[in-house]
C-alpha cells in the first residue's frame, strides 16, 4: 500500500510538468524494389534448369518455414509447394524456428497458422516435431542437432527464408538461409546449444554450422527473399544448395543497403506501438532502436528512453525484447506469456531480453512519465518519435523539435499540420488518420 501511495504521488508530479510539444505525421519515401508477383517469381526460379535438375520425381521434400513475419510468406510457400509438385516431388511443411512457439509442436503449428501456413492454404501438410538427431560437431566441439522429422520423413529440405541483417551480431552471414538450417531446423535443442556461443563470434558458429548441415542433409535449393524498405519482396531467388554459402553474403549486402532506418541519429523518446516476434527476432529490431544485446555493435540511433505500448497478436504473448525498453503498459503485461518469453530468452541466452520495464497503467501515463524523466531536456522541447513497429517505418509521428532538425532530409516529407498528442477517456493514445 505504501508503494501504491508513493507511485500515485510520483505520477501526479509527472502530470504537473509542462505539456509535451505537438507532433506531426511524417512520411519517408525511399525507392521501391518490389517484384510484381511473388508467385510468378518463384515459378520462374524453379523453372531454371539447375533447380529443376535438383528434384527427382517422387522425392519427399520438407519445406522449412520460420517464425518471422515476412509479408509474402504465404504466397512464397504456396508457390514453392506448387512448384515442387510440378517437378514431381511430394512436399510437406516443417516449422524451422528453433525454440519459438513455446518450443512445442502445437505452438509452432499455431505460429505458422497465424501466417496462413496450413495445409488448406498452401497445399501441403504441416509436420511439426521437436525431436532432433545429433549430426556432428563444429569449431571447438559444438554439437549440432537437426530435425528428426526431416531426417526420417524427407529426402531433402528446401528452406524458405528472408535474408536480412541480424539483430544481435555482425558477420557476412547473418539472418537467412544458413541460420535456418543451423538453428531453425535444429529445433529447441539445437538452438539452445548454438546459443551458448558468445555473441561476438555468433556469425562464425552460424556459418560453420550451416555449412556442416549442407554436408549432412540434401538441400537441393533454398528460396531466399530480400525485402525492400516497404517490406515488399525485392528479390525472390532459388539459390542452389551448393552456392548458398557464397550467394547469401551477397544477398545480405543488398538487404543491408535497402534497410530503412529512422531519418535521424538521436532523439529523446522512441515510442513503438507494438512489439512482436513476427516483427523481429528481438521483438523490436535493434538495427532500428539502437538497443543491441551485444554492446560492441555501433548504434544507428541513440535515445534516452525506449517505450512500447502493445504486443502484436501474432507474437502470442512472447514479449522477448521488452527488457531493452524502459517503459511499457499494463496492456502488455495482461497479454504477456511468461513461459514463451522466458523460453526464448533462456534459449538465446540473452536473459536481459525478458526483463520487465517500468509499467504504466495507460499510454497517457507512459508519455507523462517519459516527459518528466528526460535528462537535460524540458518536456516542452522533447524530441519524441512514434512508429507502428520496427518494420513499418514509412510513416512516423515526430514532435516539432525533432521535425525542425530533420525537415531537410532528402527522403522525408511532412503529412499534414502539427497537432497535440491526444488520448481518449481511457488514456489510450489516439492516432487520427
Amino acid at each position: 500500500m505504501a508503494w501504491e501511495v508513493r507511485k500515485q504521488a510520483v505520477l501526479e508530479e509527472a502530470r504537473q510538468h509542462p505539456p509535451l510539444p505537438p507532433w506531426r505525421r511524417v512520411r519517408q519515401t525511399p525507392p521501391h524494389h518490389g517484384v510484381p508477383s511473388v508467385a510468378d517469381a518463384v515459378q520462374q526460379q524453379l523453372a531454371r534448369p539447375e533447380i529443376r535438375a535438383s528434384i527427382r520425381p517422387g522425392m519427399r521434400v520438407a519445406v522449412g518455414v520460420g517464425s518471422r513475419g515476412i509479408g509474402c510468406i504465404q504466397e512464397a510457400v504456396r508457390a514453392t509447394v506448387a512448384g515442387l509438385r510440378r517437378l514431381g516431388a511430394e512436399p510437406f511443411i516443417v516449422p524451422a524456428m528453433g525454440s519459438h512457439g513455446g518450443a512445442t509442436p502445437e505452438g509452432q503449428t499455431d505460429l505458422l497458422a497465424g501466417y496462413g501456413i496450413t495445409e488448406a492454404e498452401v497445399g501441403a501438410p504441416v509436420r511439426a516435431g521437436m525431436e532432433t538427431v545429433p549430426i556432428g560437431t563444429v569449431l571447438d566441439g559444438v554439437q549440432l542437432h537437426f530435425s528428426r522429422v526431416v531426417l526420417q520423413e524427407a529426402d531433402a529440405v528446401v528452406p524458405v527464408a528472408r535474408v536480412k541483417p541480424h539483430t544481435d551480431f555482425r558477420h557476412h552471414i547473418e539472418s537467412g538461409l544458413l541460420k535456418m538450417l543451423a538453428i531453425g531446423l535444429g529445433k529447441h535443442r539445437g538452438a539452445s546449444t548454438i546459443h551458448t556461443y558468445p555473441l561476438d563470434r555468433f556469425g562464425e558458429i552460424i556459418e560453420a554450422a550451416g555449412r556442416h548441415v549442407l554436408t549432412k542433409v540434401d538441400v537441393p535449393f533454398a528460396v531466399a527473399i530480400v525485402e525492400d524498405a516497404y517490406e515488399d519482396p525485392g528479390i525472390v531467388e532459388a539459390v542452389p544448395g551448393a552456392t548458398i554459402a557464397t550467394r547469401e553474403p551477397q544477398l545480405l549486402e543488398i538487404a543491408r543497403s535497402w534497410l530503412l532506418r529512422l531519418p535521424f541519429e538521436t532523439a529523446d523518446v522512441l515510442v513503438v506501438q507494438e512489439l512482436g516476434k513476427n516483427i523481429s527476432g528481438a521483438g523490436m529490431d535493434p538495427n532500428i532502436t539502437g538497443r543491441f544485446a551485444e554492446p560492441s555493435i555501433p548504434r544507428s540511433l541513440n535515445v534516452q528512453l525506449l517505450a512500447f505500448l502493445d504486443l502484436t497478436e501474432e507474437t502470442h504473448g512472447n514479449a522477448t525484447g521488452m527488457g531493452f525498453a524502459e517503459l511499457t503498459t499494463r496492456r502488455v503485461m495482461e497479454k504477456l506469456d511468461v513461459a514463451a518469453t522466458y523460453t526464448n530468452a533462456v534459449t538465446s541466452q540473452i536473459l536481459s531480453a525478458a526483463r520487465v520495464p517500468i509499467v504504466a497503467e495507460t499510454d497517457q501515463e507512459l508519455f507523462a512519465i517519459a516527459g518528466s524523466t528526460l535528462r537535460r531536456t524540458p518536456a516542452e522541447r522533447a524530441r519524441i518519435v512514434w512508429i507502428r513497429n520496427t518494420l513499418a517505418l514509412q510513416e512516423l509521428r515526430v514532435t516539432e523539435p525533432l521535425w525542425a532538425e530533420m525537415r531537410t532530409h532528402e527522403d522525408v516529407v511532412a503529412v499534414g499540420e502539427p497537432e497535440p498528442i491526444r488520448f481518449d477517456a481511457s488514456g489510450t493514445l489516439v492516432l487520427p488518420d
